[in-house]
């Protein structure tokens, strides 16, 4: 079942499933980030790994090579035309046993031709979400950091699953940083 304002506040301010919480919709000046009717707008960290092909790399994610990325800590990142780069939410999530999520791309970005990849939280995972964020245009993209990116879309079933994320000792649990592919 598509879980509500209601539900997604009760459960970041009650068991700490989003950190920081916004529990309105912040817009004012901004990309919006924060509670709305039916998920939560998520805001990137001011960390980016832009991509950059200097080292004539392959991407491979059984050998991903870290020298693929440059890193950059700035209030905005320039994503150069066609390429991509890996950021961080600026809020930690603890899954509830019962829970999935999805993530959108905001039409905001949409529009841009920025396009938002995050794979689905699994029931039990936690952490800093790492964004991948796709410039589709022949033009540099600009992405602001501290503002929304995307929003979560939080499922809850009718009873727990058998096996969790972190049953599975999954490897990007709690992870803290920008993270990039593993076996």
């Amino acid at each position: 079942m598509l879980k509500n304002d209601r539900w997604i506040r009760r459960m970041a301010l009650e068991h700490g499933m989003i950190d920081p919480f916004s529990e309105k919709q912040v817009r004012a000046g901004v990309v919006s980030y924060g509670l709305s009717s039916y998920g939560y707008d998520l805001r990137v960290a001011d960390e980016f790994k832009i991509f950059t092909n200097v080292n004539c790399a392959i991407v491979d994610p059984k050998g991903f090579d870290e020298r693929s990325f440059v890193t950059v800590r700035s209030d905005c990142a320039l994503i150069p035309p066609n390429s991509f780069a890996l950021a961080r939410s600026v809020e930690y999530f603890k899954i509830p046993r019962d829970v999935l999520t999805i993530c959108v791309g905001k039409s905001t970005y949409a529009r841009c031709g920025i396009i938002v990849n995050v794979t689905p939280f699994e029931p039990e995972w936690q952490g800093f979400v790492t964004l991948e964020i796709s410039n589709t245009t022949p033009l540099p993209a600009k992405i602001y950091a501290n503002e929304g990116l995307c929003q979560i879309i939080f499922f809850q079933s009718d009873e727990v699953c058998e096996t969790s994320y972190a049953d599975r000792a999954g490897k990007y649990q709690a992870q803290k940083g920008i993270v990039l592919p593993k076996l």
